[in-house]
C-alpha cells in the first residue's frame, strides 16, 4: 500500500465520521481512528506496523510497479508472465519502502551481479529509507538468476527485487 492510498483512507474516514478503520493485508497492518468522529475538522491518528519478511518462495514476480500504480495491477499480471521455471526460484524482497541502489556508491561494483552465488548473509543491495541506507542481506544460498529493479528507482514494501535458485 502506497502513501497516497493511505493518505485517500484517512480523508474517507474524516469525510464519514468513521470512528476507527482497520486494515490488514499480510503481515502489514494499519489502523486509523479518527479522535472524536463527532467534531467536524479533527484529524485522524494513523498507525502502520509493517513486519518485514525477506524471502519467500514465489511461483511468479510481480513486476516492478510504479508508485502511483494501483496495488492489484501487477498482481493481476503477474501469472500471465511467469515462466515454468520460475517456481523454483526464491525472491528476495524488499523489507521496506525506499529507494533501491546495487552498489554502495557510484563508483563501486554492484553487489551482486547475475550469475553471482550468494550465500545467507551476502549483502546484495542497499535500501534508502529517510536518509538512512539499509543493507540488504540474502537469507537463502544460491545463484542470483534475475535481478527486477532497475538502480535508483523506487521500491515497495514486500516487492520481489531478486531471484535465487537455491542451492
Amino acid at each position: 500500500m502506497d502513501f497516497n492510498q493511505i493518505q485517500e483512507l484517512i480523508r474517507m474516514v474524516s469525510k464519514h465520521k468513521i470512528s476507527e478503520f482497520s486494515l490488514k493485508e499480510g503481515d502489514f497492518k494499519l489502523v486509523i481512528r479518527n479522535q472524536g468522529s463527532s467534531t467536524e475538522g479533527v484529524a485522524p491518528v494513523v498507525v502502520a506496523a509493517p513486519q518485514p519478511v525477506m524471502t519467500m518462495p514465489v511461483a511468479a514476480p510481480a513486476p516492478a510497479a510504479a508508485p502511483a500504480a494501483p496495488a492489484a495491477a501487477p498482481k493481476a499480471e503477474a501469472p500471465a508472465a511467469a515462466a515454468s521455471d520460475d517456481s523454483k526460484l526464491v525472491a528476495i524482497k524488499s523489507p521496506m519502502v525506499g529507494t533501491f541502489y546495487r552498489s554502495a556508491g557510484p563508483d563501486k561494483p554492484p553487489f551482486v551481479k547475475i550469475g553471482d552465488t550468494v550465500d545467507a548473509g551476502t549483502k546484495v543491495c542497499i535500501i534508502e529509507a529517510m536518509k538512512l541506507f539499509n543493507e540488504i542481506e540474502s537469507e537463502v544460498k544460491g545463484k542470483i538468476v534475475k535481478i527486477l529493479v532497475e538502480d535508483a528507482s523506487p521500491v515497495e514494501y514486500e516487492q520481489p527485487l531478486f531471484l535465487v535458485e537455491p542451492a
